[in-house]
């Protein structure tokens, strides 16, 4: 499936065969997938949560208001960011660039974060978005359905994966085998009411 048609056919989700199982391989190339998304200054800060426990995704499921997405979907997500990343050995993400980049890039970095606790957590956000739209499309193109969620209190969730205190949850993304067609578009805004040419 080509790129526009993942787009196109891409839908939220909600109920799957929960008899279905992702291969290892395929879990693989999806998360490998999603690795090359895009982040401001290639820190990389998400991190991918799978939730492969039986009663640690029944707990998460009475977490979210009972969606049977996340005990029945092949594979629950959680998509968290690091929100310190920038500091923890930045060289790593710059590692194989040439010296004179890194010595330009690395104090850029320090001076973009430090001290800016809403940068810190816009960046994650904005990147564990980007990172949901590359999983979701990539498992469009791999035959999977899958459904973007934030339907859930977050610091239950949070004390039940043990999240570390300088870490943030973005949201989850359920994939798996759909069990019903998805309904039909409940109602795309004209483009000449979202754009906007230069100013409001």
């Amino acid at each position: 499936m080509d790129t526009k048609q993942a787009i196109k056919q891409r839908r939220s989700v909600k109920y799957y065969d929960n008899s279905h199982t992702m291969s290892d391989e395929e879990i693989n190339e999806l998360l490998s997938l999603a690795a090359l998304s895009p982040t401001a200054f290639n820190i990389q800060h998400w991190r991918f949560v799978i939730v492969k426990n039986e009663q640690l995704r029944k707990d998460i499921r009475n977490a979210a208001w009972d969606q049977a997405q996340i005990t029945d979907c092949s594979l629950l997500l959680i998509l968290c960011a690091d929100l310190n990343a920038w500091e923890k050995s930045p060289q790593r993400y710059w590692k194989d660039a040439p010296e004179e980049v890194q010595s330009f890039i690395l104090p850029a970095i320090d001076s973009y974060y430090r001290d800016k606790k809403q940068v810190q957590r816009d960046e994650a956000m904005r990147s564990c978005g980007i990172a949901a739209q590359t999983l979701m499309l990539s498992a469009k193109s791999m035959g999977y359905d899958s459904c973007p969620m934030d339907g859930f209190d977050f610091p239950a969730v949070a004390k039940l994966i043990n999240l570390p205190d300088d870490h943030v949850i973005s949201m989850f993304v359920a994939i798996g085998k759909s069990v019903s067609e998805a309904s039909p578009r409940a109602g795309q805004l004209p483009l000449n009411e979202i754009i906007i040419e230069d100013t409001f």
